[in-house]
């Protein structure tokens, strides 16, 4: 495959294209938060109402899950979930719950959790990875479920994940406990059966397979975690087998209340400088970019044309989601590992997350492309955002065309810190200009 390569024609047709002057500003938000040094007690507190710990007794050998998303403070709070374990005499392991992610391979999956800090040297406990499943049943919903036969054939499991809103469906259920149980413990070929029908099924299958999951599997409790709009962890709460159902939908309504956003609301041109699972299961969280994989949800920024200009280590090469732009850089599109990528997209059966937009040669070329190519709009004053990455946006880059908009105080909690200026880049037309001056 050849790719266009600087100086050449795609150069020489971009070369033209002025870039904005653009300024520094911060976004305020609310913000609840735990901080990390807190968590271990505010977990200890949450499994010693008598109801949790008398579920965990000594002897037992007892399943916590972790994901595969990148989840504030994940290793202390999987860390802390093992110590009280391991405190009321029970012997914990972490089982990684994450569908088909990790290549759809229990070596790949030990090698994302090991990337979050979660080994067994640092959890002080095993981690049992299998993709082997054990078939529970038919759900209401008519999917065949499964589950992980390490988790199955435990004493019981502690879903430990994070709640949040998801970035390709709308329900009562997006990601959070069920969806752990559901697709997360169901490993490759559960998450496959959830996402047969597509996302506009996901939202019933969900919470009709976890109900069968519950009934039939040895859940314990779910622990789910919630983020501010900072990344940061905001509640944890320990929620009892039985009450998941009811409880989850009235959590959901809150991790919406404490999302981030970009509160210009609307934009010819967004620039992510770097996309990755560590920040958003699609690469970047399209609630915030408005990048949607799907006709089933909706939100986040009204955008013509985005580039995506890096891919995270984190990754591991994992590039789904580059289909959500319209250019990526060459720097990118050598990191992609479609062996990593592909697996998702099968499962999920959502394929758009996976399409490789247009390669360009550098930064400066990629956003030269959107520019260029965005339709009826004013190119001598384009509206341009730039933000770090979706899971980061308490401080951005906006284009000249904001700024006297934002001093004159249009867009509530958004402050100008700096007055525009040229970006600048690099010899090879990497973009240097930093986020956070």
């Amino acid at each position: 495959m050849q790719v266009t390569t600087k100086g050449g024609v795609v150069s020489a047709l971009l070369a033209p294209v002025e870039l904005p002057k653009m300024f520094r500003a911060r976004q305020t938000f609310p913000r609840p938060v735990i901080l990390p040094e807190e968590i271990p007690e505010v977990v200890r507190q949450q499994l010693s109402q008598e109801k949790f710990q008398a579920k965990i007794r000594p002897g037992m050998e007892i399943a916590i899950t972790a994901g595969s998303r990148g989840v504030a403070n994940v290793a202390i709070i999987t860390k802390a979930i093992v110590d009280f374990v391991k405190a009321r005499g029970a012997q914990p392991f972490v089982v990684p719950a994450m569908g088909s992610h990790g290549g759809a391979t229990a070596e790949g999956q030990l090698e994302v959790l090991a990337g979050y800090g979660i080994t067994p040297e640092t959890m002080g406990c095993p981690i049992k990875s299998s993709m082997e499943t054990v078939y529970l049943g038919q759900s209401e919903s008519g999917r065949p479920v499964y589950m992980d036969k390490n988790a199955y054939e435990s004493d019981g499991v502690i879903v430990s994940c994070r709640l949040k809103p998801h970035n390709a469906f709308r329900g009562r259920y997006e990601s959070g406990p069920c969806k752990m149980m559901a697709v997360g413990l169901g490993k490759q070929k559960g998450a496959e059966n959830c996402h047969y029908d597509g996302m506009g099924k996901i939202g019933e299958h969900i919470p009709s397979i976890a109900k069968v999951i519950l009934e039939k599997g040895p859940i314990l409790l779910a622990i789910p975690c919630i983020e501010n709009a900072y990344d940061e962890t905001c509640k944890i709460e320990a929620i009892d087998a039985k009450d998941i159902l009811d409880r989850e939908p009235q959590l959901l309504e809150y991790a919406f209340s404490n999302m981030p956003r970009l509160i210009v609301g609307e934009a010819d041109v967004l620039v992510v400088d770097e996309i990755g699972k560590n920040y958003s299961g699609t690469g970047v969280d399209p609630n915030i970019t408005g990048t949607f994989s799907t006709e089933f949800a909706h939100g986040g920024l009204k955008v013509q044309r985005t580039c995506f200009l890096d891919l995270s280590e984190a990754s591991h090469g994992n590039a789904l989601g580059v289909g959500l732009s319209n250019a990526i850089t060459r720097r990118l599109f050598d990191k992609m590992d479609l062996n990593a990528m592909y697996p998702n997209c099968i499962t999920s059966t959502v394929l758009a997350s996976a399409r490789i937009p247009c390669i360009v040669s550098t930064d400066k070329e990629a956003i030269q492309l959107c520019i260029r190519t965005a339709n009826g709009i004013d190119k001598g004053n384009v509206r341009m955002v730039r933000i770090p990455n979706s899971l980061h946006i308490g401080q951005i880059m906006l284009s000249e065309a904001y700024y006297q908009d934002v001093k004159a105080g249009k867009y509530p909690n958004l402050e100008a810190l700096d007055e525009p200026a040229p970006l600048e880049f690099d010899q090879e037309d990497r973009l240097v200009t930093p986020i956070i001056g």
